[in-house]
């Protein structure tokens, strides 16, 4: 066997080597962010109940329409399959309201960030 050949045989053990380790690592680190990502949803959730309860305009059909409409104003091309409230930005009175989005799909993540005013909720950012 010629030294080419081995060196051609180490290096793409190598290369398998790497890549079977970093496909390890990734789902390591997404089993890992997925446990706190599904803690923020619970979280929000009951902090939307909570303000829900204390006043009347956190309407979730409302902040997931208008979530969805900033999507595909700001990425369009891209499919958001899953959209998951993260947190609720409740503070006393109204024009402070926050309410954080995470849209998942093919792939990526955006963060869609609502504010609230008198008028209704509207798009502060995408992230």
């Amino acid at each position: 066997m010629s030294v080419v050949a081995i060196i051609a045989i180490v290096l793409g053990a190598l290369l398998v080597l790497f890549f079977v380790g970093g496909l390890v690592a990734a789902l390591r680190r997404r089993a890992r962010h997925e446990q706190t990502f599904e803690k923020n949803v619970a979280e929000a959730d009951r902090a939307l109940e909570n303000a829900r309860a204390v006043d009347k305009g956190w309407d979730r059909s409302e902040l997931e329409r208008v979530a969805r409409e900033a999507l595909a104003a700001h990425r369009s091309g891209v499919d958001y399959p899953e959209l998951a409230l993260v947190l609720v930005d409740d503070p006393p009175g109204v024009i402070e309201d926050r309410a954080h989005f995470v849209a998942r799909g093919a792939g990526k993540d955006a963060r869609v960030v609502l504010s609230r005013s008198e008028l209704g909720w509207k798009l502060d950012r995408v992230e």
